[in-house]
């Protein structure tokens, strides 16, 4: 049996193509506008505190990763190119995340294993599946476009928070210091893909007397275990996808990446030309949303 390429579907140029291209253009136009400040897109963005730029922690100890096959999972090939990737300064990477809408079924197991992993509260989703059903019966489709944070060149969550707790860190995330955030909640109106949420301070079990033990678990977030407390950070802040950081840093793909059974999802060092995500991105079907913001996201959509 031929083995299909991470970067090919047998309908690519196909009628199915061009329904998932018409649908990112609708997404682009009806995702929630955010407030974009006035020479954005030339604006130098804030660097990372210097917590931030120090040596991650050690990798975590996994089994070699084998050397390259022909017909090898690319969950193997990505986390070859992660652990190259790390070899490297902060500064030389970029982490960029291509998503392949042709192979997406819209099973939403990306957003369930991002919820369980980083302990999210009722009403925060780091990466929903936006859906859309067209046609009519019996000639009905539907188009799935997971929509994590675009973690953009110029963002414009950064320039308008006022105590600078949002800012983009070297290797190119968007990271939020909790313990600066206000709350003020400038940086979700600002951002045009709706990709940020505010921790308002609920839990699943508050209509069953008191909160369970797993709802007060740590969570992981940027390497910062927080055990999520009344009146305590994350509580009372903005949150958002940081690529799973803490596990990036840590040689371990994002979640989503995993959970993703479809291999429709690809994370990597944009920089490093060796790498499946380079690899990708030089096929002619990409394309990224809200391009004519000139925020230069990160996040790629193989349509």
């Amino acid at each position: 049996m031929a083995t299909e390429s991470p970067g090919t579907a047998p309908h690519a140029q196909g009628q199915g193509g061009r329904t998932r291209r018409d649908f990112l253009k609708r997404l682009a136009s009806t995702v929630v506008a955010g407030v974009v400040a006035p020479g954005i897109a030339g604006e130098t963005v804030a660097a990372a505190p210097s917590a931030q730029t120090r040596s991650g922690p050690a990798l975590t100890e996994i089994p070699a990763v084998p050397p390259p096959a022909a017909g090898e999972d690319p969950v193997v090939r990505m986390m070859r190119d992660l652990r190259r990737a790390l070899q490297k300064p902060i500064a030389q990477r970029r982490w960029t995340m291509v998503i392949d809408l042709r192979k997406c079924v819209g099973c939403q197991g990306c957003t369930i294993a991002c919820i369980t992993e980083n302990k999210l509260p009722p009403g925060i989703a780091y990466r929903p599946v936006i859906t859309e059903t067209s046609g009519s019966f019996p000639n009905v489709s539907r188009t799935f476009v997971p929509r994590p944070c675009m973690q953009c060149e110029n963002p414009p969550c950064v320039s308008v928070c006022p105590v600078n707790a949002t800012y983009r860190r070297p290797d190119g995330v968007i990271a939020i210091s909790y313990d600066q955030c206000i709350g003020c909640r400038y940086c979700i109106t600002a951002c045009p893909y709706s990709a940020r949420s505010f921790d308002s301070g609920f839990f699943y079990s508050s209509l069953l007397g008191g909160e369970q033990p797993y709802e007060t678990l740590s969570s992981p977030e940027y390497g910062q275990p927080r055990p999520r407390a009344k009146d305590q950070s994350p509580i009372g802040n903005a949150r958002k996808c940081h690529f799973c950081l803490h596990r990036v840093e840590a040689g371990e793909l994002p979640a989503c990446v995993l959970s993703c059974f479809g291999r429709a999802t690809y994370f990597g060092d944009r920089n490093d030309e060796g790498s499946l995500v380079a690899q990708l991105l030089s096929q002619p079907n990409v394309e990224r949303l809200k391009e004519e913001l000139g925020l230069k996201p990160n996040v790629y959509y193989l349509v």
